[in-house]
């Protein structure tokens, strides 16, 4: 469990760096669906780190919302689950 959320949020962090280059250069996107998947799926610390990191997607609050209602389920998941 250690080890997935781990890669996860390393994931999404780089994730969320190749999205923002590819924003810059005008190249293909990543959805905003993906992103809401992979902080859903357990990256959303990756994902607030990479927002913060590489200022993307910081003005929208559906972003935030996503980010910290995920973190709230994956509490409850570690510690009711996981035990």
């Amino acid at each position: 469990m250690v080890w997935y959320l781990v890669g996860i949020n390393l994931i999404s962090f780089l994730i969320y760096g190749i999205d923002k280059y590819n924003a810059v250069h005008k190249k293909y996107r990543v959805s905003e669906k993906s992103l809401f998947l992979l902080s859903l799926l357990g990256g959303n610390i990756g994902s607030i780190v990479g927002m913060k990191c590489f200022h993307h997607k910081t003005r929208k609050l559906s972003f935030w919302i996503i980010n910290i209602f995920s973190i709230i389920i994956w509490i409850f998941i570690i510690k009711y689950c996981y035990c």
